[in-house]
């Protein structure tokens, strides 16, 4: 980070996306989507550890908020498999949920009983009791939702809706559309500021990202003029930078979070997906 360049390329497995943190705060989990498994790095110094086996089509993998269910979206085989979690290690076998079509992106009630998962090819969100492991109720949202996140206090669920150019507000309680916050075409996935109120959104076909109020529920400002393809973000301690992956460029970008302008690009390999560094801001 400090010199804003490519220090090292290796392999870790078939088609690897997004990126956890572990419950040690040590580790880091990187989802190989392809290849059926995780792979364990060091978060500080990156160094490849052990491979987790026979975890099935990870594409989007999270963690509940308590610790103790980590929840695997299979994006290719139409599944969403829930882990139970004791001592930090991720048991076998699964309860498996079947649950059409394209489960895409997740995340929790605070108190860890409700996962929900966006379902990108049926235009619809899942909820899902992680105590008796059961799917609740699906309702539809929009065009093709993606990433998907919970305001504070529980309010509200935000989805980014690829399919289309805003942002989902649903009231989850009473599944129940409440409006809609118009971003840019093809809004896909979020990471907040770290200040309890603000959420970034990319939005992938318009090539721009958004900053939306929380409290308000409406877009605050557009960052524009950025390379194609927008996708997953982090955001230095400081709240000063917001790294991003433009999945359709080769490139991760920095922005200034004072003036929102891209500072600059680092050239990678093909389609970068999941951004991770530590230390970073608060995910609240």
């Amino acid at each position: 980070m400090q010199n804003r360049a490519v220090i090292d390329e290796f392999h870790v497995g078939k088609e690897p996306h997004h990126l956890m943190m572990m419950p040690d705060q040590k580790n880091l989990i990187v989802a190989n989507a392809a290849g059926d498994n995780l792979v364990v790095l060091d978060a500080i110094t990156g160094l490849k550890g052990v491979t987790i086996p026979k975890i099935i089509d990870p594409y989007h993998i999270a963690y509940s908020p308590n610790k103790k269910w980590f929840v695997v979206a299979g994006n290719r085989l139409d599944r969403v498999d829930l882990y139970q979690v004791v001592n930090g290690e991720i048991m076998q076998p699964p309860k498996v949920l079947k649950i059409p079509k394209t489960p895409s992106h997740i995340t929790f009630t605070s108190d860890s009983k409700t996962a929900f998962v966006t379902l990108q090819d049926s235009n619809q969100l899942v909820a899902i009791d992680l105590e008796k492991q059961v799917e609740l109720w699906k309702m539809p949202v929009g065009k093709m939702p993606a990433g998907v996140w919970m305001t504070p206090g529980d309010r509200y669920l935000l989805i980014g809706m690829t399919g289309e150019d805003y942002v989902a507000v649903i009231d989850w309680k009473n599944q129940k559309l409440m409006k809609t916050i118009k971003t840019g075409r093809g809004a896909h996935n979020f990471r907040p500021l770290g200040d309890s109120r603000h959420i970034f959104i990319t939005n992938r076909v318009d090539s721009t990202i958004s900053k939306i109020d929380m409290d308000t529920l409406e877009k605050v400002l557009d960052i524009k003029g950025l390379p194609a393809g927008p996708d997953c973000m982090d955001i230095t301690p400081d709240q000063k930078e917001l790294w991003v992956t433009f999945r359709f460029s080769k490139k991760v970008g920095i922005i200034n979070l004072t003036n929102h302008r891209l500072e600059k690009t680092i050239k990678v390999s093909n389609s970068p997906h999941g951004v991770f560094f530590t230390p970073s801001a608060s995910w609240q």
